[in-house]
């Protein structure tokens, strides 16, 4: 590893075009910081937020520095985007509505009822919410939570929820709504892939970064993640069409549902008393994601756009104000048009533009670097690519009409990365040539080719000190350089990496509650991506549950696939054995807290036939790693 473990300084380079930025955008607006300010009621007295067993899970005063002027290491507008996201505390939206911002990634609504209050979004992590729940009661009364709801799927928007409410509030009748197919995709999306999105969560919130002018100052829809505990309470009732009208606690509520757009189960609310319009994240004051740099399934900007339309088309009429679950919210009827028309016209200039420049032929890349944005959107801060960027949104779009191939069959099977970057250092005359060439790239202000270049001698050489020296100070210029906040926390992760080693993943989203919340059918189906297939080509495995109280499930493990049938399976031999067994033992089994080696001893088990079989199937189960390599091979 590299001796030098210390940031650096800006390089003239990204300095000089940073200050240019200072000239060329509108920083004399100041409206948004007004309204970010607006309403405000005060916020904790203790900066710390901290788990039952005393850690900080997060600090409120931890970007305090953002106060100062922006430093030639930060971009000058992700420096304003940063400072305005993290003002902290309760502010008053409108009469009877309220948020907690500041606290999380996410905000936290409260929405006043007759008896209580409706907690929309109830943040990442149990501490931030009850701490959150707890400043609204130390201004407002200790009022208490009568409904909650889930505004959409990711868990920054409902992994607090048991900071807010219980179990046993909800067995008593406390209604927690969400959105139709919300339990499916929230619980999916954290299980399936949910190791690989952690790890690279990481580097997309800057987990293991110092918050300072040379590290961390946000990730443009928010500061950062939390780290607490992340919960789940599923819903007791779903929205189900756009139109639909629920009064919880006498609030009255009309739903627009929007699948396919920030997440694959998303809803905005109006509530018809208060002129007032959530927005969810479908506008917020960035350009989103259309592919999350810690990964996801591509996002359609056309129905985006479609839903925006929509939206503006059914409530702006009688809407006086227009919050999200992110940032601040927008005053004004005509205010609010304009944002929303402007997010509208975001969305839909990304994909038809694209889709017309793929069909002229252009890959994914040379569409990034050719697009332009019209000056119109480019004017309004709201549109800044601090989160989502023009760049990766419109490789996305090009991935989802057309997939990973670019159509030159040069680039159908090249080697992976590894193996190629041993034959581009030999080609290009060896390590010592490469890194002398880089060199003067770098003093040339040509960060992009250094970090391109070197990085093939980190992958054929990752022990090379003076590569990954090279290769850090190049990605962490770049990530000075970014307006985009997600972009420069990957920038300056993989210079941390490259100096300190892997951090692994601080916090993993895949929690107890979210597993729990798992189906049979997705337990089963998580169980057959952890199959090594070629350790099971050979393996032909019958295995039979039949589930007291329920219906039997067939799995069999045969040339290298785990498929399951709810009965018995068309074509399977008989089982090699049976289990009958309650519905909680098979989840521990499922689960691995329930070895399959001690079925057979339990009393509520009963076995049949040969019980090796089951445990030689569950031994050709792989182990997802958390730890991964990012940036060396």
């Amino acid at each position: 590893m590299s001796t030098n473990s210390e940031a650096k300084p800006a390089e003239p380079a990204v300095a000089q075009v940073n200050e240019a930025i200072l000239r060329r955008l509108p920083f004399d607006d100041t409206r948004d910081l007004a309204d970010a300010r607006r309403g405000f009621m005060g916020t904790a007295g203790e900066a710390v937020i901290r788990d039952a067993n005393g850690a900080a899970v997060w600090d409120l005063d931890a970007y305090g520095f953002l106060e100062g002027e922006c430093p030639a290491t930060a971009h000058p507008s992700l420096w304003r985007q940063s400072r305005l996201c993290s003002e902290h505390g309760l502010f008053e939206v409108t009469e009877g509505i309220f948020q907690v911002r500041g606290f999380d990634l996410s905000n936290m609504t409260i929405v006043e009822g007759d008896r209580g209050v409706l907690v929309i979004d109830p943040l990442l992590c149990a501490e931030t919410a009850a701490a959150g729940l707890a400043l609204y009661r130390a201004h407002r009364g200790d009022r208490p939570v009568t409904a909650v709801l889930y505004t959409h799927s990711h868990v920054d928007h409902f992994g607090g929820v048991r900071g807010v409410i219980t179990d046993e509030d909800v067995a008593a009748g406390l209604p927690v709504l969400a959105p139709q197919g919300f339990l499916e995709h929230a619980v999916s999306e954290n299980v399936y892939a949910g190791t690989a999105m952690s790890r690279r969560a990481a580097y997309m919130y800057g987990a293991a970064l110092p918050r300072g002018e040379r590290g961390q100052i946000g990730a443009g829809l928010g500061q950062t993640t939390s780290t607490g505990t992340v919960t789940l309470i599923p819903p007791t009732a779903y929205i189900t069409r756009t139109g639909q009208t629920e009064t919880v606690d006498g609030i009255r509520m009309v739903f627009q549902l929007t699948p396919g757009t920030e997440a694959p189960a998303e809803l905005n609310i109006h509530f018809p008393d208060h002129t007032a319009l959530c927005v969810a994240e479908n506008a917020t004051h960035n350009l989103h994601n259309l592919l999350t740099l810690r990964g996801a399934q591509v996002r359609d900007p056309r129905v985006w756009s479609h839903y925006l339309a929509e939206a503006i088309d059914l409530f702006t009429a009688s809407s006086d104000v227009a919050f999200a679950s992110h940032h601040w919210p927008v005053w004004g009827r005509e205010r609010v048009v304009q944002f929303l028309s402007e997010q509208r016209d975001l969305y839909a200039y990304l994909h038809d533009q694209t889709v017309r420049l793929l069909n002229q032929g252009l890959t994914g890349p040379e569409i990034a670097e050719r697009f332009e944005m019209p000056p119109a959107l480019e004017r309004a801060w709201h549109t800044h690519g601090y989160y989502g960027s023009v760049s990766h949104n419109t490789k996305a779009i090009y991935q989802r009409y057309l997939g990973w191939f670019d159509g030159n069959p040069a680039r159908l099977w090249e080697h992976p990365p590894a193996e190629a970057a041993v034959r581009y250092v030999d080609f290009m005359g060896g390590a010592e040539e490469v890194l002398r060439r880089a060199r003067r790239s770098f003093a040339d202000g040509d960060y992009r080719w250094v970090a391109q270049v070197v990085g093939h001698v980190v992958f054929a050489d990752p022990d090379n000190a003076d590569a990954r020296e090279l290769q850090a100070d190049a990605l962490e210029q770049l990530g000075y350089g970014s307006e985009n906040g997600t972009w420069r926390n990957f920038y300056l992760m993989g210079a941390h990496e490259l100096r300190h080693g892997a951090v692994g993943t601080p916090i993993a989203t895949a929690s107890p509650d979210v597993v729990a919340a798992l189906t049979l059918e997705q337990l089963f189906d998580s169980l057959a991506i952890r199959v090594d297939g070629p350790r099971s080509w050979d393996a032909d495995i019958t295995v039979r549950w039949d589930i007291l109280g329920g219906r039997p499930v067939t799995m069999r493990l045969r040339n290298g696939v785990l498929t399951h049938v709810t009965g018995t399976m068309s074509g399977a031999p008989d089982a090699d054995v049976t289990v009958t067994l309650a519905e909680a033992d098979l989840r521990g089994v499922l689960l691995g807290t329930l070895a399959p080696a001690d079925l057979a001893a339990l009393e509520t088990v009963k076995v049949t036939g040969d019980i090796e079989r089951l445990i030689e199937l569950f031994g050709k189960l792989d182990r997802s790693d958390p730890d991964f390599a990012i940036v060396t091979p």
